[in-house]
């Protein structure tokens, strides 16, 4: 893997408080990296410094071989970031924004292509103030890849859109990516992260409780699952001998077994041992939300200190 982004035991406080207490992960070119976690675990500060937008205490920071901390001006012409809504003026129209920034990132710009590649040629001349939450996002994706970075940082993209628009602006993520871009993606919505991330870095109170990709981390890392299958003639509580079993049941003729997803091959093994080809055997795993309450003891909706 052509790793272009790496972090090595980043640390960061402000005070007495500890914003980032040991963050490690590397990302792949082409990947889109999902930074997962709740309000104030640690996620924003670790993409500020990645940025070059803050200094940090201790660890190694590199991006595209850079180091953030030594070389931020250099970074920023071969970085993307998504601005927040603040960012721009109310009344800045939506050309004179594109123009601006190819001013300061790409030097020149062809305006009516990247208003059709963003779908903005109907809000060309609207003010920002104007534009509604899917179109805000739209703009600040142009406005991110202009000047063709290499990797491109995405912060909380969809807070406060609806549903609708959260997933179109999923796609245009994936547009970024397929771009030739490299995309690192910081959120707090589970399915966002499920359904966007090739990679998580799941992130609480500062540290990185759990990486890999989604389905794995739902599928097998320890974390709860349930079996159901039907067995005509066979005695399921033999199974709860099994480690990682938690518990056997008879259900309307099919049994169910729950426990950890590493009991899931045990299990199958244990059943072909008899014999017998178990009908309709289906392996239910844990949501998202589950392996964060399952790593950390808590959810993801519980307030984390900032």
């Amino acid at each position: 893997m052509d790793t272009v982004i790496t972090v090595e035991h980043l640390r960061k406080t402000y005070r007495r408080t500890v914003a980032v207490e040991d963050v490690s992960f590397s990302v792949g070119r082409g990947e889109i990296f999902g930074v997962l976690g709740p309000n104030g675990a640690g996620k924003t500060t670790t993409v500020e410094c990645l940025q070059g937008l803050r200094s940090y205490d201790g660890g190694q920071l590199r991006v595209l071989g850079i180091d953030p901390g030594r070389d931020p001006d250099r970074l920023r012409t071969r970085i993307g970031s998504q601005l927040q809504s603040a960012a721009l003026p109310e009344r800045l129209r939506v050309d004179e924004a594109i123009k601006l920034f190819a001013r300061v990132h790409a030097g020149s710009v062809d305006l009516p292509a990247v208003l059709e590649a963003w779908d903005l040629t109907g809000q060309r001349r609207q003010p920002f103030a104007a534009l509604s939450g899917g179109q805000r996002q739209r703009l600040f994706l142009a406005l991110a890849l202009l000047g063709r970075p290499e990797v491109v940082f995405l912060d909380e993209l969809t807070t406060g859109l609806d549903p609708t628009a959260r997933r179109s602006t999923w796609e245009l993520v994936r547009r970024v990516r397929d771009r030739g871009a490299t995309v690192l993606l910081v959120t707090h919505f589970m399915e966002e992260a499920e359904t966007l991330c090739d990679r998580l870095a799941v992130v609480d109170r500062g540290r990185v409780v759990a990486m890999d990709t989604p389905a794995a981390l739902t599928a097998g890392q320890g974390g709860p699952v349930t079996m159901t299958f039907t067995a005509n003639g066979y005695d399921p509580r033999q199974l709860t001998r099994i480690d990682g079993v938690d518990s056997v049941a008879v259900e309307r003729g099919r049994v169910m077994v729950r426990g950890l997803g590493t009991a899931t091959v045990p299990v199958a093994a244990a059943l072909a041992s008899q014999g017998l080809a178990p009908h309709d055997f289906r392996t239910n795993y844990p949501s998202l939300e589950d392996v964060f309450l399952s790593l950390t003891g808590h959810s993801m909706l519980e307030e984390e200190p900032s």
